[in-house]
């Protein structure tokens, strides 16, 4: 069946036609890449909460090895980048990393019983999406509503606790 042509060019009913499904074709354009890019967001924060929890991790080890070595919290995170006290200067931490979260050098430094560094947290408020499968020193960051609630602290007596360990890694007794 032959379309009806004015002057060799459709009529005005089949632009018409022509111009509704590129609408549709530029509409799920634009829905598969909105798509596309919150995938790449929430890859993007999966990747920063890993390194969220490595450095989380160094960061609670360096507060372990400067209190095993000294008996005291470090005074400041910079305390656990070079100890002088020693012939040869021990590093208990590379460098002071950035929170992977916000970007920023800043954290929530958590004090022990004596002022020292315990541990940081987080200074982001985002929702994670990890909310299972964590380290056996990871306490409670299956209930964290944020990532402020990580809390990567080094508490001793809790980790004596849960080896069956005094305080300084001997056997209890």
């Amino acid at each position: 069946m032959a379309f009806p042509m004015r002057n060799g060019r459709p009529r005005r009913a089949q632009t018409g036609l022509t111009y509704f499904g590129v609408l549709i074709l530029v509409t799920l354009i634009g829905l598969s890449l909105s798509l596309a890019a919150k995938v790449v967001s929430q890859a993007m924060q999966r990747d920063n909460e890993q390194q969220l929890l490595w450095v989380g991790h160094a960061y609670r080890d360096g507060i372990e090895a400067y209190l095993r070595k000294h008996g005291r919290y470090p005074a400041d995170l910079q305390s656990l980048l070079a100890d002088p006290t020693g012939t040869v200067p021990e590093h208990f931490l590379r460098t002071l990393y950035p929170d992977p979260m916000t970007g920023s050098a800043e954290w929530t430094v958590l004090k022990g019983p004596d002022g020292g560094v315990m541990g940081i947290a987080s200074k982001s408020s985002k929702a994670p999406i990890k909310i299972a499968n964590f380290d056996d020193d990871d306490v409670d960051f299956d209930k964290a509503a944020t990532y402020a609630d990580w809390k990567f602290v080094y508490d001793p007596a809790i980790k004596a606790k849960k080896y069956g360990q005094s305080v300084f890694g001997a056997p209890a007794r």
